[in-house]
């Protein structure tokens, strides 16, 4: 008896019978490719628009309170400048992490002429996702949230509002190094802003009050402080996870049974784009990936990977619910 390969967890059996694809129905009006990609869930729009707020406050403050009332203009417009520039693009990676398509696989494709027409051999296996009725390939999971399985799929991250998967994860870590950086730079402008205050009359170093300029000075301490940790620990992970080429869900579920890595430079520049560059920290410019399959094409050659699998049956019913597994970073 042969182990499952470590990304092989999921639903798994012989009998062609399981997809019940008499039960599968397609999308009556599938989407053209290049659409927009936008999650309908409460809870993530609301955590998208209070990142923007945060965003935007932390813009406020540091010009309003901090650089614009200074009187060293070399000081203020370079802080001005950089700090702009790292908030754009912070926002920038968030809107590109949060529309686009995280790498959903089609779907209701698993009809029964679908199934037909792939030709398989006899003993091949092929999965199916009995939650949104697709056929899906190696290393996809399904998304409670966004209803779809995704490719790669990473976790859930309820502040972009999207799954973090194969085509927009690149997006998720600049966001979050960003992120990290402003937060740090606007650390480093509150120490510097209270210690100049504290040498200099209070009423001249801002437009506002002093009680109003302490408080939104605190706050802004502290909105940097939690998010600078917050997005140096996502982007750390994030980075471990495709230098050894292991999602988060897979590292869940794999808990005791270690696994070789076998992540190399070669993922790294799939991920980010190509060889080193500038682009790599631009959110403009998208992830590289081998040459797209069609449909037919990537589940051929998922069930040709499962030619020589085996499993028991107590293996497969140990198995069965571990596709609903959904890691968010609440």
């Amino acid at each position: 008896m042969m182990l499952i390969p470590t990304h092989h967890f999921r639903d798994i059996e012989r009998k062609p019978e399981y997809l019940q694809p008499e039960k599968c129905v397609p999308p009556p009006y599938p989407g053209p490719a290049g659409t927009m990609w936008f999650i309908r869930d409460g809870c993530g729009i609301a955590c998208a628009i209070v990142t923007w707020f945060l965003v935007l406050y932390a813009e406020f403050v540091v010009l309003f309170v901090m650089l614009i009332p200074s009187r060293d203009y070399v000081y203020s417009i370079i802080n001005g400048i950089l700090f702009n520039l790292l908030a754009f693009l912070a926002l920038a990676s968030h809107c590109r992490a949060m529309l686009t398509d995280p790498g959903a696989v089609p779907k209701g494709n698993a009809t029964k002429e679908f199934i037909e027409s792939l030709q398989l051999k006899p003993g091949q296996v092929v999965y199916k996702c009995p939650k949104c009725c697709s056929i899906k390939p190696d290393r996809a999971h399904h998304c409670s949230v966004c209803k779809r399985c995704i490719r790669k799929m990473d976790h859930h991250c309820p502040w972009v509002n999207n799954c973090v998967g194969e085509n927009n994860q690149k997006y998720f870590v600049l966001f979050t190094m960003y992120i990290a950086l402003i937060s740090l730079h606007a650390l480093i402008m509150v120490g510097f802003h209270f210690l100049h205050c504290f040498e200099e009359d209070w009423t001249k170093c801002s437009y506002f009050s002093p009680p109003t300029t302490v408080i939104l000075l605190i706050l802004l301490c502290f909105e940097g402080l939690l998010f600078l940790i917050f997005t140096s620990v996502m982007f750390g992970t994030q980075v471990h996870s495709i230098c050894t080429d292991e999602t988060g869900i897979e590292r869940l579920k794999r808990k005791h049974q270690p696994r070789e890595h076998r992540g190399s430079w070669k993922t790294v520049k799939e991920t980010f784009g190509g060889n080193f560059s500038l682009n790599w920290f631009n959110p403009f410019s998208g992830p590289c990936h081998p040459e797209l399959l069609n449909d037919g094409d990537w589940v051929r050659q998922a069930a040709s990977m499962s030619d020589n699998t085996e499993a028991t049956e107590e293996q497969v019913e140990g198995r069965k619910d571990e596709e609903s597994v959904e890691v968010t970073d609440e």
